[in-house]
């Protein structure tokens, strides 16, 4: 399928001084109302976390500058935390706020911890990526999954 690369003045991050990069099949915005709707197949990339989706809607403040990011439809994402922990994982919602670089996932969230055997399954699970602060909460009928790989000594030998 064919992308259109967005590469314009309102969706260059001056946070951080980092370059966002939006790739889409589709482009819609209203600069007067702050968003901007990609559609199909929707891949954006920021230094070192990248979000795939069917929509992305970007909201800007009055300064064209992103200030919430929110995909809906069957998202994957990669993310980096200032601490130098990688995630990665799906969702069918990812809300995403720059100011305070916090990801908020819903709906049927896997989220795996790279390098480690650390897994968040649930159905809310919002990560600060500052703070490396994580929580979650469960759907009414599921709990909230945690799996971990904890490592034993070996066992001494009884004589």
């Amino acid at each position: 399928m064919k992308y259109f690369i967005v590469l314009s003045l309102f969706l260059t991050m001056n946070i951080s001084a980092e370059e966002l990069q939006v790739k889409s099949e589709s482009f819609y915005a209203d600069e007067k109302k702050g968003i901007s709707i990609f559609n199909g197949n929707v891949n954006i990339i920021k230094s070192n976390d990248e979000l795939n989706a069917s929509k992305v809607t970007i909201y800007t403040d009055k300064d064209n500058q992103p200030t919430k990011f929110v995909s809906e439809g069957k998202s994957s994402f990669k993310i980096l935390t200032q601490d130098g922990v990688r995630y990665q994982g799906k969702s069918h919602k990812v809300v995403y706020y720059p100011n305070k670089k916090e990801y908020q996932f819903y709906g049927n969230v896997h989220l795996i911890q790279v390098g480690e055997k650390k897994e968040i399954i649930g159905e809310e699970v919002i990560l600060n990526t500052i703070s490396g602060k994580a929580r979650a909460k469960s759907s009414e009928n599921e709990p909230v999954i945690m799996i971990f790989n904890i490592k034993e000594k070996p066992k001494k030998e009884i004589k």
